[in-house]
C-alpha cells in the first residue's frame, strides 16, 4: 500500500508541474475532491499526458458531479470523468438538473467502476439488506447521483431508504469520515478508492456488503438508471475491503470533454492515455482494465467528440453496443 501511495503522489507532482509540447495549452480536468477515485484516476491520466505530449492538465476539484459537469458544459473546464448513467441524463437536464447542459461530448470509456456500500470488518454485516434499521447516508446535496445509486443498490437487495435511518450527508469524503467517526453505520465509495484505505486502516478493517444479482435485482437497478450492471470483483492488495470474489453494481467511467475542446487537444489526450496503458496502469492499478478495443461505445442519449469519431476510425476501432 506504501508503494501504491507513493505512485499516486508521484503522478500527481507531475500532474502539477510538467510542461511540454501540446501542454503549451493548459487545460482543466474537474474531479471530486482530493481521496475520490476519480481525482486519483485524473491525476495519474494528467501526468501520463503530460509526460506524453498529450496537453498541460490540472486537476480541478469540485464539490461533486453537478459541479464537475456544469464547469466543461459553461466553458470553465474542459475535461472531466464521470459515470456514463449521471452524463445522459445531465444532457438531458434530467433527474437532479434542472436544465440540459448540451455541450457535453463523450470522447471514451475508460474502466467499468464497481461501487458499493461498505461497514466496519466488525460490524457483523455482510449484505446490504443488512442495513435495514441502521444508520446510512442520504441527501447527497453536494453528490447527488449518489440519490438514485444507493436507492438502486438499496432496492436491488430487498430493502430501501424508507427501511434505514436516513442520515444527512453532503459528498462521498464526508460520508466516508461519518463511517470512520461512527455517524454512520456504513459509507458508500467505489472499490479501489483511497478513502477507503484510509478509512479502514483507522477502524481496523472494513468490509464491501454483499448485493443481490439476478435478473430480478437488475431490473430494479435500472428503473433508476440505464446502463447500470452488475460484475465480479475480486480480491487484489488496492481493493481494500473485498475479502472474496462479490457481485457488486457497475457502470463505466467515461472521459467528457466541452464541445468547445479542440479536436488537437482531444485527439493528443486520446492518443497519449491510449498508447500508455500499461504504464498508466502500473500507477493506479484499476485502470489496467482501459482497453482501446472496447473503449468506443454507443451510449444512448450522449454525442462523441467528433475528434474521437475520428481517433477511432483512424485506429480501426467500431462502435460497440452497450452491454
Amino acid at each position: 500500500m506504501n508503494t501504491f501511495c507513493a505512485r499516486i503522489a508521484g503522478a500527481m507532482m507531475v500532474a502539477a508541474t510538467a510542461t511540454g509540447g501540446v501542454s503549451a495549452q493548459v487545460a482543466s480536468i474537474t474531479t471530486p475532491p482530493a481521496g475520490s477515485v476519480w481525482n486519483t484516476m485524473a491525476s495519474v491520466i494528467s501526468a501520463q499526458a503530460q509526460r506524453s505530449d498529450g496537453g498541460r492538465l490540472v486537476v480541478q476539484a469540485y464539490s461533486g458531479n453537478a459541479q464537475m459537469l456544469q464547469a466543461v458544459d459553461s466553458k470553465d473546464a474542459e475535461f472531466t470523468l464521470t459515470d456514463i448513467n449521471d452524463m445522459i441524463v445531465a444532457v438531458a437536464g434530467e433527474g437532479d438538473y434542472s436544465a440540459p447542459l448540451p455541450n457535453l461530448r463523450v470522447l471514451a470509456k475508460i474502466n467499468p467502476f464497481a461501487v458499493g456500500l461498505f461497514v466496519r470488518a466488525d460490524s457483523g454485516m455482510t449484505r446490504v439488506s443488512d442495513l435495514a434499521g441502521k444508520r446510512v447516508p442520504a441527501g447527497w446535496e453536494a453528490f447527488p447521483l449518489n440519490r438514485p445509486l444507493v436507492s438502486a443498490l438499496l432496492e436491488a437487495d430487498g430493502i430501501s431508504y424508507d427501511e434505514v435511518v436516513q442520515m444527512p450527508i453532503p459528498d462521498i469524503i464526508r460520508g466516508a469520515d461519518a463511517l470512520a467517526s461512527g455517524l454512520t453505520d456504513a459509507a458508500f465509495f467505489a472499490v479501489g478508492g483511497p478513502k477507503v484505505a484510509e478509512v479502514g486502516a483507522t477502524v481496523g478493517g472494513v468490509r464491501y456488503l454483499q448485493v443481490a444479482s439476478d435478473e430480478k435485482a437488475l431490473k430494479a437497478i435500472r428503473k433508476y438508471r440505464p446502463a447500470y450492471y452488475f460484475s465480479e470483483v475480486t480480491p487484489s492488495p488496492v481493493r481494500v475491503g473485498i475479502e472474496a470474489p462479490i457481485m457488486m453494481l457497475t457502470w463505466d467511467n467515461v472521459l467528457v470533454a466541452g464541445a468547445h475542446v479542440s479536436d488537437e487537444q482531444v485527439t493528443a489526450l486520446l492518443a497519449a492515455i491510449f498508447d500508455n496503458v500499461d504504464a498508466i496502469g502500473d500507477s493506479y492499478p484499476p485502470l489496467r482494465m482501459m482497453n482501446l478495443d472496447t473503449a468506443y461505445v454507443d451510449y444512448p442519449g450522449v454525442e462523441y467528440h467528433p475528434a474521437a469519431v475520428a481517433f477511432f476510425a483512424q485506429r480501426g476501432v467500431a462502435i460497440r453496443p452497450v452491454d
